[in-house]
């Protein structure tokens, strides 16, 4: 089984991207990141991110998605980000490295949960706010250096995808993984 990871700025269309994989038949993961701040603006925390406890509620439903996606074993399965991304995302929030996190990082580490070929999507010159996305522009693209930093300092490959097109930024994917059909 091969899991690729999907990672890159807020706003740089990763769930687009996985979305249209998913239409395409592959197997997909979406973020949790999105999902924690959803349920955390329902009851009220405007803004969940300041809390430590925000990253930790990631890591823990990143490893239940991930652990349910083993039931359906599918060959190829797309994830919109992972650990590493909360690593990253811990470190721009100001939050200490928390021992559930690097638990995690190294259980997919030892258990080389994550194919080692990272998909980078690039941004697109521009980041839309949301309710759960309020990083500025010129942010998203400090936090896509430090996503880049992070990935490689934990001995991943980038694959630079870059901006374009959706049909061909999923056109590059699967090419990619298709010239690396090693299973």
């Amino acid at each position: 089984m091969k899991r690729y990871i999907l990672t890159g700025t807020p706003g740089a269309g990763k769930t687009a991207i996985l979305r249209c994989l998913a239409t395409l038949g592959y197997a997909t993961v979406e973020e949790a990141a999105t999902a924690v701040i959803a349920d955390e603006q329902a009851c009220g925390d405007a803004e969940p991110w300041r809390r430590p406890s925000f990253i930790d509620k990631i890591v823990a439903l990143q490893r239940q998605r991930q652990m349910q996606s083993i039931i359906t074993a599918p060959l190829v399965q797309f994830f919109d980000r992972s650990p590493v991304c909360t690593h990253a995302l811990s470190t721009y929030v100001g939050h200490p490295i928390s021992s559930a996190l690097s638990t995690e990082i190294e259980r997919i580490t030892r258990e080389q949960i994550y194919d080692r070929r990272v998909f980078f999507i690039r941004n697109l010159g521009f980041c839309e706010r949301t309710e759960a996305r309020r990083i500025s522009f010129e942010d998203s693209l400090t936090f896509e250096r430090l996503h880049e930093q992070t990935y490689r300092a934990f001995g991943y490959q980038l694959i630079d995808i870059p901006a374009g097109p959706l049909p061909e930024r999923v056109t590059t994917i699967r090419t990619v993984i298709s010239q690396h059909a090693d299973f």
